[in-house]
């Protein structure tokens, strides 16, 4: 029996995961959230806040990548970028690598997330905060998506779960600014929770993103720490062949961007959008 301490994830009532925790390098109740980040022999530095597991150094690119390349690829012309959150530095680390992006804005709603990822998790931004295409908002997501005057070929929003400050990213309010700053032929793309255990956060989020986008799915991506099944991830356009793109065409996109992934490619990408009928029959059921 290890005498390390362990942590453990409360997520879910009566289910859960826990991890070793080999050296804890930072905890800090801030105003907005407790945020603690420690080592783990299996999964390297690991970040929390208010006892879920946000994101892991060995797992964080499948999220990463699928949040980012999948919108960003069936766009094919995407300049002006949005992310919601996102302070760990790894969604901005993959949009940086799209060379056709002229600018990309990050709305953060705690700048301590930001400077403690920036020392602790140097790997996730990998230096993107030093992009000059990059500006840095402070502010809260729903605000700043009813308030700005730009506008975005995509959006990203990689918020929390729907608890505590991240519970705002899965309002009617949230998705009706992000429709109205998000030019025409625009996508939307959020994280959406583990599908199986969080389902009506799924067929919620479909209800209240239908309120405004004509084309509104999810897709699919295995993070092996979002544990309790498949992690699906919002989608919402209003042109469906969006999410249709052809295999030759997105092969060609990929090649052109010259990106080098560890999960994405094209036909992950393609594959992405079948989802488990236990799903379908709760979307269809709304």
């Amino acid at each position: 029996m290890s005498d390390k301490m362990t942590w453990n994830e409360t997520l879910h009532a009566g289910f859960g995961q826990y991890f070793t925790v080999d050296r804890e390098l930072y905890r800090e109740r801030t105003e907005h959230q407790d945020l603690i980040i420690f080592e783990n022999e299996a999964m390297g530095r690991i970040m929390a806040l208010d006892g879920v597991v946000q994101t892991t150094e060995r797992d964080e690119f499948i999220y990463h990548e699928m949040l980012t390349h999948v919108p960003l690829l069936a766009h094919g012309n995407a300049k002006r970028v949005l992310i919601i959150g996102g302070g760990d530095g790894g969604m901005l680390r993959e949009v940086c690598r799209h060379k056709g992006v002229e600018k990309i804005t990050m709305v953060e709603i705690d700048s301590s997330v930001v400077s403690f990822c920036k020392e602790y998790l140097p790997r996730h931004s990998n230096g993107a905060y030093d992009d000059p295409r990059f500006s840095l908002v402070i502010d809260d997501g729903v605000n700043f998506v009813n308030q700005t005057d730009e506008t975005f070929d995509a959006i990203i929003s990689d918020c929390t779960d729907p608890i505590g400050p991240g519970e705002s990213l899965f309002t009617s309010a949230f998705y009706e600014g992000c429709k109205r700053c998000l030019n025409d032929g625009g996508i939307f793309v959020a994280q959406n929770g583990v599908c199986f255990l969080q389902q009506d956060e799924a067929v919620t989020s479909h209800v209240r993103l239908g309120q405004y986008f004509d084309d509104v799915t999810f897709y699919q991506a295995a993070v092996p720490t979002y544990y309790g099944g498949i992690m699906t991830f919002a989608w919402a356009s209003n042109d469906a062949s969006l999410r249709t793109i052809d295999a030759e065409t997105l092969q060609a996109r990929f090649a052109a961007a010259e990106l080098t992934c560890r999960y994405y490619n094209p036909a992950i990408h393609t594959g992405s959008f079948a989802l488990p009928q236990y799903l379908l029959n709760a979307l269809n059921a709304d």
